[in-house]
């Protein structure tokens, strides 16, 4: 019986994926064990970190609870992963928040998670020799600062924009291993990253109305495309943002 071809086969492929314990981080590592991965998943909640390890698919994955903007945790990481194939960074936060507002605090609070962590990280896991020759690394960006922004998000806009950055510069370093580097740009999706109650449900199901598909995005839309750009199905792609919106940036 022939093998059926899949192009956007992870078989054999080893893929860490950060914030995986919810939203995003977490529908990149269900779905990546679907397509044969073997993950290695970190996030800062043990209980929600756990329940996503024991629903992949498959065996060999490995999991470790970590905070990335803590030093000792990351050496830990670091000391952890094995040689990887791919790498996921969506561990990130978002904060509204007035630009006249502004803290030196709130600033590098959402700085050192949604930038300065993964920047870190990958500098740290180059220079360990981790990433092996033509690898994929994904970072989860957004619309917000690199197509637009809303009021009060200009904090994360920034983050979000320089991640877009340091991929393109990343890009070109890297190009001569092969090593690939993307971002995927999210419109709004329906993860618990808006579950504080500084938004109502209904100022959310009024923002819905605004994207021309009508609906917010689910996080396993965003893993696919995720899982493109990891796969070998992508080999001719660095530099990108992909773009997954529902059409809101059309408007």
């Amino acid at each position: 019986m022939s093998v059926k071809y899949n192009p956007f086969s992870l078989e054999g492929k080893a893929i860490l994926v950060t914030g995986a314990s919810s939203g995003i981080g977490m529908a990149v590592a269900l779905e990546s064990s679907k397509c044969g991965a073997s993950l290695f998943i970190t996030g800062r909640d043990k209980e929600r970190l756990e329940r996503t390890f024991n629903s992949l698919d498959g065996l060999g994955h490995s999991k470790i609870i970590a905070d990335l903007t803590d030093e000792v945790d990351l050496d830990n990481l670091i000391s952890a992963v094995p040689s990887l194939d791919g790498i996921v960074f969506s561990a990130g936060i978002t904060m509204a928040v007035p630009f006249k507002f502004i803290t030196k605090e709130k600033l590098n609070h959402i700085f050192n998670l949604n930038f300065n962590s993964a920047a870190v990280m990958t500098q740290r896991l180059l220079q360990n020799k981790l990433i092996k020759r033509e690898a994929s690394i994904v970072f989860i960006s957004s619309i917000s600062g690199v197509y637009c922004s809303s009021p009060g998000a200009s904090i994360y806009s920034a983050s979000k924009g320089a991640i877009n950055g340091l991929a393109k510069g990343l890009a070109l370093d890297l190009s001569h291993t092969l090593i690939r580097v993307n971002t995927v740009c999210p419109g709004m999706v329906e993860t618990n990253i808006y579950g504080s109650g500084q938004i109502t449900e209904e100022q959310l199901e009024e923002d819905r109305k605004r994207y021309p598909l009508k609906r917010y995005g689910k996080p396993e839309e965003v893993a696919f495309a995720v899982i493109y750009l990891l796969s070998d199905a992508s080999k001719w792609v660095t530099g990108s943002n992909l773009l997954i919106d529902g059409g809101f940036t059309l408007l």
